[in-house]
């Protein structure tokens, strides 16, 4: 998943039922520490005063008042000028009359709370820190004095209605699906909005320091042995494997051909996706560029070209987010109908091959939603670790059990000297709400890791790790990225090669040593994130092979694969063209694949704009759909494929300039979906 993130608080924080939609502006570059200060103070003074009760009466009123008002640019002026200009008692619209002083404060604090600065086009692109506190803020203070569950859902389901500018549907499934949990957490929660916000989003929040989510993992005591080199031997005569990995296939069981593909939710292409007002809305037979997922017809004929491209394929690499972008209409039983029939997919298509998956965020209903073992109940995630167990053990066997029904991981040995480690890597989700109770080492994840790695460094064994979300992304907390990369520079003679998705892009990241100022000493590590198979959006659907070593599981080289979707869409009746877009080794002019050579690779494609834009046409899956990428997305691309630990680009990319403006609003769900 890979759009770019606003703050989940703001909208599940019950803000979710309240969305103000702020004027676009183009902003000079500010002092954010001030701006954030004065909002803060401002929206502490006007919770002081703040009814809540009162306002929900108002709120009931207003929404009477409403339902009677015959004003179809309504929507639309909410839409150009924002909700808050819209209903601002001060002004002559219809209906503004009605709102009353104590909803009027309110919607004034929630509109403070969503003054959201946004790193636009920038290195950085994280939450607004500013936003975060702000809803996080009004939520602890609103369950604080007391009201039930019951009452915040009708409340928020009340404001959703009255307020918001997305669907009625939307408001019902996203109250109710992140409801529970968040009333849950926050009630049991003693800290402050700047220590939750900072431990979420941690750069976006200038990183505060935090005594409640600040641990380490202590490594043995047992000495580094000398590095070996990634350089491998004589690729003529090494025997190799050849592994497939896709990734983000997204499914979408409802996906209808014909239907309207640019609806005003975001997902589309479905018969419930609203009327088709012109002919080039409407959905392609084989997918479509913008926000709507994959059609079972478009996976199943990848199946089919691989089966007949890659006959002596030996592994796949399956690196999760198996359900659709509808995060607003999931339900448990839905996504485990998914994970169910997905795995019978491939099991139908590669009945001898062995699969090894890892975990995606979007597999829990509602989405990033993974709470740690310690959580019991009716919040626990056995319902979904036991659905991956009795699946996954068809191809793994029933040793991995223990620890994928307990934390959603596992290891196994695919080949002599060659280990795979499945990472569940939404334990490091800053989107994940449960961490917020105990953010230390969810799952001892990863002193199981190291564990794990110590006893293959015994045995001599190579290992590659799998997951989903890149351990250098944004999305991954800043702590527990900072103890994964540790670990892997700890062993980084044993850890080969990593493998994950999650961005829908064709990349990778390189680790280095670095010195204590940041500035990179030597690469180690490299990851390969693969691209994806759901179009969502502006994609080609895509698949990675891999050419691996045997003995010492080398990355010897790598291609991509894809399928032109404008051109599939023209021949419904004809299965679609798999093309091969690149070899990494052959198109990208590299030696080999070693973690130093993808080094020096970056650093000719920032000083190479021509180099740069082949690079960009393939990490696009050769969309023509790929916005145009100016100096700051280049240097963000740059800055993100020398950055495996996440929010440390002040660190390693300091000569990329920090650029602010007001956040656009009407990508407010795109964090939800990213």
């Amino acid at each position: 998943m890979h759009k770019t993130s606003v703050i989940k608080m703001a909208v599940t924080c019950f803000v979710q039922f309240v969305l103000i939609f702020a004027p676009v502006l183009n902003s000079a570059p500010i002092n954010i520490t001030s701006f954030e200060a004065e909002i803060e103070a401002r929206m502490r003074s006007k919770l002081e005063i703040l009814n809540i009760t009162e306002a929900m009466e108002e709120l009931q009123h207003y929404r009477q008042h409403l339902e009677i008002i015959e004003d179809h640019g309504f929507r639309e002026r909410g839409l150009a000028d924002g909700l808050y200009s819209v209903i601002d008692p001060s002004s002559n619209h219809p209906g503004s009359r009605y709102i009353g002083k104590h909803l009027s404060t309110l919607l004034e604090v929630l509109q403070l709370g969503q003054v959201v600065y946004e790193v636009e086009n920038s290195v950085f692109g994280g939450a607004s820190c500013t936003a975060c506190k702000a809803g996080l803020m009004f939520l602890s203070y609103y369950i604080h004095t007391g009201v039930t569950y019951e009452t915040l859902l009708s409340d928020a389901h009340n404001m959703c209605y009255t307020l918001s500018m997305i669907s009625r549907r939307m408001c019902i499934g996203l109250v109710e699906s992140f409801g529970p949990e968040v009333y849950h957490v926050v009630k049991h929660l003693d800290q402050s909005p700047e220590e939750m916000c900072g431990f979420m989003f941690g750069e976006a929040c200038n990183k505060p320091h935090s005594e409640k989510h600040e641990w380490e993992i202590f490594l043995p005591l047992i000495a580094k042995p000398e590095i070996t080199s990634k350089e491998p031997a004589d690729t003529n005569t090494r025997k190799l494997l050849k592994i497939l990995h896709f990734s983000d296939t997204h499914w979408d069981p409802y996906y209808a051909e014909g239907s309207n593909a640019l609806c005003d939710e975001p997902m589309c292409c479905r018969e419930t996706s609203g009327p088709v007002l012109h002919l080039e809305d409407r959905a392609g037979y084989w997918g479509d560029y913008r926000k709507c997922d994959t059609p079972l017809r478009t996976i199943e004929s990848m199946y089919r070209h691989i089966n007949k491209e890659h006959k002596d394929i030996d592994y796949i690499y399956w690196t999760g987010d198996l359900p659709p972008h509808d995060i607003w209409n999931q339900t448990r039983e839905g996504n485990l109908k998914v994970l169910r029939e997905t795995s019978d997919q491939l099991r139908q298509y590669f009945p001898e091959t062995t699969i090894l998956p890892a975990l995606g965020n979007h597999e829990s209903a509602p989405v990033d939603s993974f709470p740690p073992p310690f959580v019991e109940g009716d919040h626990s995630i056995s319902w979904l670790h036991n659905a991956m167990d009795t699946e996954w053990q068809k191809w793994l066997g029933p040793g991995p059990g223990v620890t994928l029904q307990y934390g959603g991981y596992y290891s196994v040995n695919i080949a002599p000297g060659l280990r795979v480690i499945s990472l569940n890597m939404n334990y490091c989700m800053n989107k994940n709400f449960w961490l917020l109770l105990n953010s230390t080492d969810p799952a001892q994840e990863l002193k199981w890791l190291m564990y794990e790695l110590q006893l293959a460094e015994f045995k001599g064994e190579k290992v590659h790790l799998i997951g989903h979300i890149p351990p250098g992304h944004v999305d991954c907390t800043a702590v527990w990225s900072r103890e994964f990369n540790k670990i892997v520079h700890r062993y980084e003679s044993t850890v080969t090669a990593q493998f994950y998705g999650h961005t829908h892009l064709d990349e990778f990241q390189v680790f280095y040593e670095r010195q204590a100022d940041g500035h990179k000493r030597r690469a180690t590590n490299i990851a390969y994130i693969g691209p994806s198979v759901t179009p969502y959006y502006g994609l080609n659907p895509s698949y990675r092979v891999y050419h691996v070593g045997k003995e010492d599981g080398l990355v010897i080289d790598h291609e991509t694969w894809y399928m032109n979707l404008t051109e599939a869409n023209l021949s419904p009746g004809e299965d679609p063209v798999w093309r091969k877009l690149y070899e990494a080794r052959k198109d990208l002019q590299m030696p080999s694949l070693s973690p130093t050579n993808w080094d020096e690779y970056i650093q000719l494609i920032d000083g190479d704009n021509e180099l740069f834009s082949q690079f960009y046409y393939y990490y696009h899956g050769a969309s023509p759909e790929r916005p145009h990428c100016d100096v700051i997305c280049k240097k963000k691309i740059i800055c993100n494929l020398q950055s495996s630990q996440s929010h440390m680009t002040k660190e390693f990319c300091n000569k990329i300039v920090k650029t602010w403006s007001y956040f656009n609003p009407l990508s407010w769900f795109s964090y939800l979906w990213s």
